[in-house]
């Protein structure tokens, strides 16, 4: 199941591409729900979310880097352990790479944090930004390394306020629009805390399109099953007539509805228009348990 599913995402890839290879985490694969498999060129990296047998974590190893074109290592990160160690099983030793995802460029770091940099699941939502950035004035919260603000500014944005209380991610999030050689000048970083500074962004607004991307917990700043109510409710504040919205929730325990009747209840004049799909490699044993993004039009009376 695990080697015909593999086999399958590496025949249809594109290579140029950052993507996934193989989703276990959504559980649709019995017995490889804990494994996940990334292309991040030039390495190929496995997560692994408990421990597996070491012939077959060598073997499937060996198998990547024969099968994946241009791979130079192949690399695991153990989650099950603290502070995610990364260690190279084949090839290369290669810390840090720039990957491509529809035509933007992003900085990828490899064993330095649990997380990479980038977040492939949201790889539709950015294209969904980029096409509809143009001319806008955009508000990313939680922007961590700001790959939302770099699809705005490539889709024509005229101005892209990030936020959020990781200065060092937003740093990174500099380092990405630079990789893309675009104009800073219309870029605001803002290492703040989102519940402790809405005049700050009224400060910059109103905007015409918002980005809410937020972890759904974070111990002492962020519980979002507590919080999100609390972003929903200032959108009167924040955003232009006919602006358009893109909150984004990833937690198992919270299904869309719950945004849904958050929104309803906080701010009824967003009307739901759809749902941005996930691609098609992060399939899902129960739906709803995985990324949810959905788009809101903001058409106060």
């Amino acid at each position: 199941m695990f080697l015909t599913e593999v086999e399958q995402n590496i025949t249809a890839a594109d290579f140029s591409q950052c993507q996934r290879l193989f989703h276990g985490r959504g559980h649709a694969f019995e017995n490889f729900e804990h494994v996940n498999v990334d292309w991040l060129a030039p390495v190929v990296l496995i997560t692994l979310y408990q421990t597996v047998d070491d012939v077959w974590l060598h073997e499937t190893a060996d198998m990547l880097l024969n099968r994946v074109p241009l791979c130079r290592s192949v690399q695991v990160q153990r989650r099950y352990l603290a502070k995610a160690p990364t260690e190279v099983l084949l090839g290369e030793t290669i810390s840090e790479t720039e990957v491509t995802e529809h035509d933007l460029h992003y900085h990828i770091q490899l064993g330095k944090s649990q997380n990479i940099g980038l977040f492939l699941d949201m790889a539709n939502g950015r294209q969904w930004v980029q096409a509809h950035a143009e001319g806008k004035k955009v508000l990313n919260l939680f922007a961590y390394t700001c790959a939302f603000s770099v699809a705005a500014v490539a889709g024509g944005a005229s101005k892209v306020v990030n936020i959020d209380m990781a200065k060092g991610a937003l740093a990174k999030g500099r380092d990405n629009h630079r990789l893309n050689q675009h104009d800073l000048s219309k870029v605001i970083f803002e290492g703040v805390d989102i519940f402790k500074s809405y005049n700050r962004l009224k400060k910059y607004g109103p905007y015409q399109l918002m980005i809410c991307d937020p972890p759904s917990f974070q111990k002492g700043s962020v519980n979002i099953a507590r919080d999100y109510k609390k972003i929903l409710s200032r959108i009167p504040q924040l955003l232009s007539p006919e602006a358009e919205l893109l909150l984004c929730l990833n937690s198992p325990d919270l299904d869309e509805q719950f945004l849904l009747e958050e929104m309803k209840r906080e701010c009824p004049d967003c009307q739901f228009i759809e749902k941005v799909l996930n691609p098609a490699v992060f399939k899902e044993a129960t739906a709803g348990k995985g990324l949810k993004a959905l788009k809101f039009k903001y058409l106060p009376l």
